[in-house]
């Protein structure tokens, strides 16, 4: 199944997939996009920001709810499927302490970098394009609902 996401999203979306041809560069992705994902939770959530209703509001929530915006503005259904498992990941992440959360986060990029060097050769995507860094779920969510279709 195609997603139907804005014109823009579709461009990074297709861009983003032409840095990520090989099945070892994706399985790469598969793994470390969600590490990534968790140990940033796990780290932004050790910043409080402010209380509300006697609950600590930290960067964690902030973030993950301007990330859920722009995924739910920009990729419509893709959007919402992207944004309820970033929540999720990151609500389960949160809870982590600090030290797992640094090597999750570490872990994940270096089984980014692990699959662009070896299986694609090519830099990442986000060095060309930034906004490559919030594309990255959406696209994995986009591929494993695309090849269930194949």
């Amino acid at each position: 199944m195609r997603f139907t996401v804005s014109g823009r999203m579709r461009e990074n979306l297709d861009e983003y997939g032409t840095f990520h041809r090989t099945r070892g560069n994706e399985y790469c992705h598969f793994v470390g996009i969600p590490l990534i994902v968790a140990g940033s939770a796990t780290l932004l959530a050790r910043l409080a920001v402010f209380q509300l209703f006697g609950a600590s509001v930290t960067a964690t929530e902030l973030v993950l709810l301007g990330v859920s915006l722009f995924y739910v503005v920009e990729a419509r259904w893709l959007g919402v499927l992207t944004a309820l498992w970033m929540v999720a990941l990151g609500e389960l992440a949160r809870r982590a302490t600090l030290a797992v959360g640094g090597a999750l986060f570490v872990l994940g990029w270096a089984i980014q970098f692990l699959g662009h060097a070896v299986f694609e050769r090519r830099s990442p995507a986000f060095l060309r394009n930034l906004l490559h860094l919030l594309v990255g779920p959406a696209w994995l969510l986009a591929e494993v609902a695309e090849s269930r279709e194949r």
